[in-house]
């Protein structure tokens, strides 16, 4: 449905004019990469050996990018990784349906958290498996611990987070992490099998405050995390990314190789060849937030004068709002009569919400605070 909303916005501008269409679908970076990325690319481009800069590598991505990975990652967390705990991705995605792959024989089930980024389904779907949705805890959604420890049977296999959250940008603490890692290891003692945390992390770089997303395997020793440049450093259709497999997880060499063969019969073969050498040379280039941050505030601000109901986000760039009316689906359909293109919550597993993507150009977010302002006021008339 967010690819849905985003080709109907591209009607819309037809019908409405450009000028007139406020597209907050899809979390498609409006911000350009950094400097240092059209440099490493030219410098790439202009190497003598082009069959190397293009050519096939081993299936877990050039040996050098990962092991400049793995000292990054090492630099910030004392990880404790080599290159042999890294595999380049076509982006998280790609590696997170590698990682499934590995780990899931079919009618084992996944557990996601609502809200949750609503292409888990097709992970899942992808899988044979049976995604069972963790109810949310609105209006804060922390996440529902009574309800998860609930919902682990003996065929629980794999939990997916993702903090900074898509949708909420809601950044789980150290404590909320530690109660997870506590209940999933009584979990795997009382049914006698291994359940992995899928740590999906493609905006952790993409913070508001002082306090970072934890570094989940410190935590939890069963984690295979997931992330991508497509955020941080506005890559998102270059389809570049990695998974990490410390030593720590149970069965990590079974798991690292499975991912090899994945990665090739999946249909990847490998993760992108020149996106792999720009993101090594970029893995350590700071993100600029202050964009975000901006459009943020100037847009929760705006929302939340005018009457709707969010809790600011934390990370990621996204606000998670609460409709005016119950029926989020009819809201959004509403919406794009305003030239709003928004999206149902319930593409998150949590009715009456909506998402707004916030990585558009300022003065877009600054003009469409009177078009939401005509849209609430119609909206009280629907109650």
């Amino acid at each position: 449905m967010i690819r849905a909303m985003f080709d109907d916005s591209i009607e819309m501008a037809e019908r409405l004019g450009p000028e007139n269409v406020f597209d907050f679908s899809l979390g498609n970076p409006s911000s350009p990469p950094p400097p240092q990325v059209r440099e490493s690319i030219i410098k790439h481009l202009n190497d003598p050996d082009q069959v190397y800069v293009h050519g096939y590598m081993n299936n877990s991505g050039y040996p050098e990018v990962r092991e400049k990975i793995a000292d990054s990652l090492n630099r910030r967390f004392d990880a404790g990784l080599s290159a042999v705990n890294i595999i380049m991705s076509t982006g998280a995605a790609g590696g997170i349906n590698a990682a499934l792959n590995a780990l899931i024989d079919p009618g084992d089930e996944i557990i996601v958290l609502a809200p949750f980024f609503g292409e888990y389904r097709s992970y899942a779907a992808n899988v044979d498996a049976k995604l069972v949705v963790c109810p949310p805890l609105p209006p804060d959604f922390t996440p529902n611990f009574s309800a998860l420890e609930a919902l682990i049977t003996d065929k629980t296999k794999v939990v997916i987070i993702n903090s900074p959250n898509n949708p909420t940008g809601v950044i789980y603490p150290d404590s909320d992490i530690r109660k997870l890692s506590k209940l999933l290891t009584n979990a795997q003692s009382r049914n006698g099998s291994s359940i992995y945390i899928i740590s999906d992390e493609p905006y952790r770089e993409l913070v508001y405050t002082d306090n970072a997303a934890p570094w989940i395997p410190d935590f939890y020793g069963n984690t295979i995390v997931g992330n991508s440049f497509s955020k941080s450093l506005s890559l998102a259709g270059e389809r570049i990314g990695y998974l990490v497999v410390p030593d720590g997880a149970i069965y990590s060499e079974d798991i690292i190789a499975a991912l090899n063969v994945f990665t090739r019969t999946l249909g990847f073969v490998n993760a992108p060849s020149l996106m792999q050498l720009v993101a090594a040379d970029c893995i350590d280039v700071p993100v600029e937030v202050s964009v975000y941050r901006k459009n943020r505030d100037e847009l929760f601000n705006g929302l939340t004068e005018i009457g709707y109901k969010c809790v600011p986000p934390d990370g990621a760039f996204y606000l998670f709002v609460e409709s005016p009316i119950a029926d989020d689906l009819r809201f959004c359909e509403e919406a794009k009569e305003f030239g709003l293109s928004i999206v149902p919550g319930r593409v998150f597993g949590c009715e009456g919400y909506f998402r707004l993507a916030y990585c558009i150009p300022y003065d877009r977010i600054v003009r469409s605070l009177p078009k939401f302002r005509e849209l609430y006021e119609k909206a009280l008339l629907w109650r």
